[in-house]
């Protein structure tokens, strides 16, 4: 009896997985990031998960990035009031990306080079394609998100994260003062709160999201 040949396996590895499967059933490719795959629910549960910092902060909660956003949307107000929703919007989002690939540290950035950055800027290119705004940002979106998040991370670095104020100001440049609202932002949530109060904040920034 003549035993027929055993199927030849191929001897090419797998290709690495390039996805994440999200809470809501997406699965997001890394490598080529669709925007009908990203939905605002699994951002805000992300980002409201991942510390800044490295978790590197004072109090019993981490400092999550969805927090950090409300601070950089607060702040990117006080500095241009009258800027329109849609750029406000942008700002507000300018860490999307980070609910897939996390919040690494600048000096790691620096380290690791252009590999995060161009993984980021597709990830985040495709979350503006998602809520109808400019991929890439816009020039004055993105120049407002770095002031923004300079006074920020000035804020978090001194409050929270151990650094002085000449470290601080050496490192992201002084901001101006700020009113109590901005500062009360600096107070760790519960992820839960921070995800809930992300939500309602673009919901607040999205006018056909309103109830």
């Amino acid at each position: 009896m003549v035993r027929s040949a055993s199927p030849r396996r191929s001897s090419k590895p797998a290709a690495p997985r390039a996805w994440q499967r999200m809470l809501s059933g997406r699965r997001l490719n890394l490598l080529d990031p669709s925007p009908l795959d990203i939905e605002i629910e699994d951002i805000a549960h992300g980002l409201a998960r991942v510390a800044r910092w490295n978790g590197q902060t004072l109090g019993t909660q981490i400092y999550s990035v969805a927090q950090h956003s409300l601070l950089v949307d607060a702040i990117a107000g006080h500095f241009a009031p009258s800027i329109s929703q849609t750029t406000r919007r942008a700002v507000f989002l300018h860490d999307a990306a980070e609910y897939v690939i996390g919040d690494i540290i600048s000096p790691f950035k620096s380290v690791i080079g252009e590999a995060y950055r161009e993984t980021e800027s597709r990830i985040l290119e495709a979350v503006m394609r998602r809520f109808d705004l400019p991929a890439p940002m816009t020039k004055i979106a993105q120049d407002l998100a770095k002031k923004a998040d300079r006074a920020a991370a000035y804020l978090e670095a001194t409050r929270l994260a151990g650094f002085s104020d000449e470290e601080a100001g050496a490192i992201f440049g002084v901001p101006p003062r700020f009113a109590s609202p901005i500062h009360s932002l600096l107070t760790p949530w519960h992820a839960e709160e921070a995800k809930s109060r992300f939500l309602a904040r673009f919901t607040e920034l999205t006018p056909d999201r309103r109830a």
